[in-house]
């Protein structure tokens, strides 16, 4: 086992219905992957299973309270395993692949606390969580799918999830240039072709077109990530085609 997930939420079933598809589906089938989720609602200890509360102070919308969440991760905790405990955020640091490479290589369980409403009560963030995690500078309605997508990004790493390995290896953002244009059949439709260079079976040259597709297309799109872009003496030469 690389890496595993435990989630508590009060909607279970967005992760059940996400993890029952696909290439996640079958990385937990073959254990390669492993994900426990966790209703919040069980966590509580009056009757009406209650996971929010008024804000003090007053103001919009209800606050999650501290006891079920609490109670939850040492519940979670108890079998003694390692655990780094994240909260989903839009205060958090904003997630990149180079931090899905880091929490894979760390081969440690991650707990993920999933907000909903007005927010969590502050005590939880001094008190319970490890680090706060965006996905990105906007507002969602709850954390789930945050953390799904970090499950989604991290689960693909993981050696054997994936038809072919040798793909994740030119991937956007892992050799820190954005993806180069991709094509299949037929090589022609509605007048649109498939460069040459594709078709003429020399993979050096192909090599060299998608290398220079994705320099050109970072330099357009995104051009802020090149500082941290892997370039090579040849990338630095097309770079110097490009006038840069």
């Amino acid at each position: 086992m690389n890496i595993g997930f435990d989630i508590i939420t009060i909607f279970p079933g967005i992760f059940h219905a996400y993890l029952g598809e696909s290439i996640l589906k079958k990385a937990l089938q073959k254990k390669l992957l492993d994900v426990k989720v966790y209703n919040l609602r069980d966590f509580t200890t009056d009757r009406h299973k209650t996971v929010d509360d008024y804000p003090y102070g007053g103001g919009p919308g209800m606050v999650m309270k501290i006891e079920p969440i609490y109670n939850a991760v040492h519940a979670i905790k108890a079998d003694g395993l390692e655990r780094q405990i994240v909260m989903l955020s839009p205060q958090g640091k904003i997630y990149n692949q180079a931090m899905a490479e880091e929490m894979l290589k760390e081969k440690r369980r991650v707990l993920f606390i999933c907000g909903r409403y007005e927010g969590i009560d502050e005590r939880v963030r001094e008190s319970i969580v490890d680090e706060e995690i965006s996905i990105g500078d906007y507002v969602m309605t709850g954390g789930e799918l945050a953390a799904l997508v970090i499950i989604d990004s991290i689960a693909r790493l993981i050696p054997g999830v994936l038809g072919d390995e040798e793909s994740i290896k030119e991937e956007s953002f892992t050799w820190g240039l954005l993806d180069y244009p991709h094509y299949t059949r037929p090589p022609e439709f509605m007048g649109m072709k498939v460069p040459d260079v594709l078709l003429s079976g020399n993979h050096r040259e192909i090599y060299k077109w998608r290398r220079r597709q994705a320099i050109r297309r970072t330099l357009e799109r995104r051009p802020e990530i090149l500082k941290n872009a892997k370039l090579t003496d040849e990338d630095i030469e097309i770079l110097k085609e490009e006038g840069l």
